[in-house]
C-alpha cells in the first residue's frame, strides 16, 4: 500500500456534534418527531387539544 495515501474514516451520522452540521440537523429532526408524537399522544389520551390545558 502506498504510504502517501491516507485513509479517511466515514462520518458517523449518529454522532452528536455541536454546531451547524448535518449531524445536528438529523438530531433536530429526530427530536422534532419525538415532540410531535408526544403532542399527538397527549391529545389522544386526554381527548383535549394541547392548548386547552
Amino acid at each position: 500500500m502506498d504510504s502517501s495515501k491516507k485513509v479517511i474514516a466515514p462520518i458517523d451520522r449518529n454522532e452528536w456534534v455541536w454546531g451547524f452540521t448535518p449531524q445536528a440537523e438529523i438530531w433536530n429532526g429526530r427530536l422534532a418527531m419525538l415532540g410531535f408524537s408526544s403532542v399527538l399522544l397527549i391529545q389522544y389520551l386526554s381527548r383535549l387539544g394541547v392548548l386547552h390545558f
